[in-house]
């Protein structure tokens, strides 16, 4: 089908993935902890369009040069991990909760938070890897397109969506209250930060084999 081989354990292997934690998850689950319901779908949305981002790069060979070319992805993985940790030292200097008061800074808000997620997903060359290491198992050595890659590639972005959801809104409401608390969410917020700065930390140990 569309040059797909075994598309049953294509689903049940991405549906099994995409519920081993990884640092899409872990920036999900922050997000959600520290700024609540809107700012945790809002981070599904970024990490779901830069899957697939990863998704067209790998279906047009594109990932392969960035695995194959050492000074490429270093370069992507610098601009990663330079970009957490930016986020993170934001994080750890704020000194007042993140709450708006107006529709338009509310917006604003929304807007910066899923461009983050997009980034922190596009600059992490890991995934990269992944893409072009596990769909091409699933892709009939007869089909040169890239439609199976697509579909395949679509089928991962949704399954994780669904997870990623249901993750985001069970982290916010367990931690509503906390978020209410002027001090505790000072303290969310400088959670959060030393988080993405682990997360870019751990991003340089990526290497450039898929």
């Amino acid at each position: 089908m569309f040059g797909i081989v075994h598309y049953e354990a294509f689903l049940m292997t991405a549906i099994m993935l995409n519920l081993i934690p990884g640092s899409d998850t872990m920036y999900i689950i922050t997000r959600s902890i520290s700024q609540g319901k809107q700012a945790g779908i809002l981070s599904v949305l970024g990490i779901l369009t830069g899957s697939l981002i990863h998704t067209l790069l790998a279906a047009f060979g594109l990932s392969l040069l960035l695995a194959q070319s050492i000074v490429l992805f270093s370069i992507v993985k610098i601009l990663g991990v330079a970009y957490l940790v930016y986020l993170g030292i934001r994080m750890l200097m704020t000194k007042e909760s993140p709450a708006f008061d107006t529709a338009d800074s509310k917006k604003l808000k929304g807007e910066k938070v899923y461009l983050q997620a997009i980034l922190t997903s596009v600059t992490n060359p890991k995934v990269a890897l992944f893409f072009i290491a596990f769909l091409p198992q699933f892709v009939s050595a007869t089909e040169a397109g890239p439609l199976p890659f697509l579909i395949l590639g679509l089928t991962f972005t949704v399954t994780g969506g669904i997870w990623c959801s249901l993750l985001a809104l069970f982290a916010s409401f367990a931690t509503q209250k906390l978020r209410n608390n002027q001090k505790f969410s000072v303290i969310l917020n400088k959670l959060t930060g030393i988080v993405f700065i682990g997360m870019g930390l751990n991003l340089l140990r990526a290497k450039a084999n898929p």
